[in-house]
């Protein structure tokens, strides 16, 4: 049975970006244990060591888990990707998702990678695009299992990206890795452009997703688009992770959460 997640972002320099809280740490947790939820997914600018006893305290006191931490601000702040045409911004890249692996081991969450993982063009090859990509999961992904950890590769939609778009071609991708610690994060707004059927998607791949942003059409909260639960759910059913709320706060953080959890408890036991 799957868990529930909302997103919270602490980087002011992706302000108006789909996370539903803003307010800082202690909010999002108090919020998400008064509406139920079973997790926090945390967007932070970098490995931020005060944030630690924080986010572990608050942890504790609401007994809310940390489902992942976001490694977006290596882009957003820093403008690193993985497969950067110069090699010692790849290195930085790499180097910063380390650094997140290592901060979300605290909270024994894994990282994602969505942005920082690049695109190809100019001088960038795509055959030479996916072969630094590779190469970065697999060094990565060692590091992340180090931590008895999955690291989370997310596919995005053509928009965003134009290494993987669909579900069936990232898990190929990864299922050729040296590394066995390399999951799949699977956003339902990102599917709901790229996938014939996202149901399908998910049942095809489910063995190789780790992490689920559950989401709907409109990048908004559950409820609040034309996405079709019905099959999704169906297939989600023996899904042992989280799904996790990665949409814009409208009308505003409190009622994107609770939608999302009047979705979540339709489609789902309560946690």
């Amino acid at each position: 049975m799957p868990k529930s997640a909302v997103t919270v972002s602490l980087v002011e320099e992706a302000r108006g970006g789909p996370f539903v809280f803003w307010d800082g740490v202690e909010h999002a947790f108090e919020t998400a244990a008064e509406l139920g939820f079973d997790a926090i997914e945390i967007f932070a600018p970098g490995p931020d060591d005060t944030l630690i006893p924080q986010v572990k305290q608050l942890s504790a006191a609401t007994g809310l888990a940390v489902a992942a931490v976001g490694t977006g601000a290596g882009m957003v702040k820093h403008g690193l990707n993985l497969t950067a045409t110069e090699a010692s911004e790849r290195a930085k890249a790499r180097d910063f998702i380390r650094s997140m692996i290592d901060f979300g081991a605290e909270f024994d969450a894994p990282a994602i990678i969505g942005s920082m993982q690049g695109r190809w063009g100019g001088p960038v090859s795509r055959e030479e695009a996916l072969g630094l990509l590779s190469e970065a999961l697999n060094e990565l992904g060692a590091h992340a299992g180090g931590a008895n950890l999955p690291l989370l590769y997310e596919p995005l939609n053509r928009y965003e990206t134009n290494l993987f778009t669909t579900t069936a071609a990232a898990a190929e991708f990864v299922s050729q890795l040296d590394t066995s610690h390399v999951k799949l994060l699977a956003d339902l707004f990102h599917m709901n452009i790229e996938e014939a059927n996202i149901a399908a998607a998910l049942k095809d791949n489910l063995t190789a997703i780790g992490h689920i942003h559950f989401v709907d059409s409109n990048r908004q909260a559950t409820g609040l688009g034309h996405m079709d639960y019905e099959p999704i759910a169906a297939v989600l059913q023996s899904f042992d992770a989280y799904l996790s709320a990665e949409a814009f706060p409208l009308p505003d953080s409190k009622t994107a959460a609770q939608k999302t959890m009047e979705m979540f408890r339709r489609y789902f036991a309560a946690s």
